[in-house]
């Protein structure tokens, strides 16, 4: 896991939150917030996955081939 999907699920868990509390007080405004962090989470951790599958895909292109 890198720096990007950890920090992106974590703001998608804190805009879970803040979702669900602004429908426990009735306030669209922090629904429509918490929503908007989630799909920011949600797009910081699929760069993240993006970069974890070039870096693999490099290491792999890296790695010396046995000679037979």
């Amino acid at each position: 896991m890198n720096k990007d999907q950890v920090e992106g699920k974590l703001k998608d868990i804190g805009g879970k939150i803040q979702e669900g509390a602004g429908k426990m007080v009735g306030s669209t405004e922090q629904q429509a917030k918490g929503l908007a962090n989630q799909a920011e989470g949600k797009t910081q951790e699929a760069y993240g996955d993006a970069k974890e599958v070039v870096k693999d895909a490099v290491d792999e292109a890296n790695r010396p081939t046995p000679r037979p």
